[in-house]
């Protein structure tokens, strides 16, 4: 295995400057597509909704075929940034054994940016409101098309489904905030642990077992309720090992630059541990199953025993709404919950010690509303700001 300390120091001095931020779309993406070296075929598979190219990178000359997309949600591009690092890595060690070793064991397929148009609308669904990996069955979206008739003319070895997670997920107990997850889709009701299945399980483990030098108790493993019309598990019913990866929140990590780190990471460990799971039927399920499941546990901010009008010394959550205005990703904060909330963590929390905010009678203290400061009394700071970029 390679020095994976070494992996992350190459990362945060070699990372793809070009893309940075939530905010990726077609636009970032397509001039480092146009200078990828021979290295890697580019190809235009077809075209989205709003008729913007979806393109798919190969590399690699191996047996073994992999098959990975990203941003099929169009506001989760953290595991894109991730792609086009790994990208970079193989293009700057191609001459090294570790690039080498994998490149001649696997045929590598990407498509970085599967929905287009939700990435430039920053949406979750595509241009027509559908979301992509409830598609999988009916099929009636160009983009669900493409995908599937990419998996259905290579017959992937092993696929891989790149997501992204909100910062509402926490992990273990006392819960720390879900920063990677992981998840080998069901491929029935039962949630049969299959060979299928157990491949994928071999392949999360190891890259636990990785991730816990440099996050311990801060990986999560995904709810694996069947649903045949999710891109994973309709993949894993047809028995091709899929793993799907969900980039979380780093603390204080809004952009995703830390957690893009771990997934570059992740990435780099399951093309090592593809190629030396060297035999597919004595692949194990039992480490998977030690890893904590996620549980919706968090909230971006949480003040604790804050008196407010009508409410009594309570507890308050403000979550932010992420909003794109004119071409800028905003983090909008709102009052999402108010009461006992002392089974919730905040990944940043203030305690008012019962106190009330000075501006209590002059504010509609009310969930759904935008709350972007308040002000305090003694013993903490004039005015207490819950805008994002003063979080940072």
């Amino acid at each position: 295995m390679m020095n994976y300390s070494a992996l992350k120091s190459w990362h945060k001095s070699h990372k793809v400057a070009a893309l940075k931020g939530r905010y990726i779309t077609i636009n970032d993406i397509q001039p480092l597509l146009d200078e990828l070296p021979t290295l890697f075929t580019v190809e235009v598979l077809g075209y989205s909704v709003e008729n913007r190219p979806i393109s798919k990178i190969t590399f690699g000359t191996g047996p073994i075929t992999v098959l990975g997309w990203s941003q099929m949600h169009g506001n989760e591009s953290t595991t894109t940034k991730a792609l086009f690092d790994i990208f970079k890595w193989f293009e700057t060690n191609s001459a090294t054994d570790a690039a080498n070793n994998l490149l001649n064991a696997c045929t590598f397929i990407m498509v970085p940016m599967l929905n287009p148009d939700g990435a430039a609308a920053y949406t979750r669904v595509n241009a027509n409101q559908i979301d992509l990996n409830r598609d999988a069955q009916d099929l009636t979206q160009p983009e669900s098309i493409i995908l599937r008739d990419l998996y259905t003319n290579l017959k992937p070895d092993y696929c891989l489904n790149l997501h992204g997670q909100r910062t509402i997920f926490g992990v273990g107990d006392p819960a720390k905030s879900a920063i990677i997850s992981f998840l080998s889709p069901s491929q029935d009701e039962l949630r049969t642990v299959t060979q299928s299945r157990k491949i994928g399980m071999a392949l999360i483990a190891d890259m636990n077992e990785m991730l816990q030098e440099f996050i311990p108790n801060c990986v999560g493993r995904y709810d694996d309720g069947f649903n045949i019309n999710c891109v994973g598990d309709t993949l894993q019913h047809k028995n091709i090992p899929t793993v799907l990866f969900e980039a979380g929140h780093y603390p204080e990590d809004y952009d995703r630059e830390e957690t893009r780190s771990y997934m570059f990471l992740s990435l780099i460990r399951i093309f090592e541990s593809i190629i030396l799971l060297k035999s597919k039927k004595n692949a194990s399920s039992n480490p998977y199953f030690t890893i904590p499941e996620n549980k919706k546990c968090f909230f971006d901010y949480l003040i604790r025993s804050i008196e407010l009008p009508g409410f009594g010394v309570v507890d308050m959550a403000i979550q932010y709404e992420e909003k794109l205005e004119n071409g800028v990703l905003n983090f909008i904060p709102k009052i999402h919950q108010i009461g006992d909330l002392k089974e919730f963590k905040g990944h940043l929390e203030i305690d008012f010690d019962g106190k009330s905010p000075l501006n209590k009678e002059d504010f509609d203290w009310k969930e759904g509303v935008i709350i972007e400061e308040i002000q305090t009394n003694s013993g903490l700071p004039t005015t207490f700001s819950l805008k994002r970029n003063n979080l940072l």
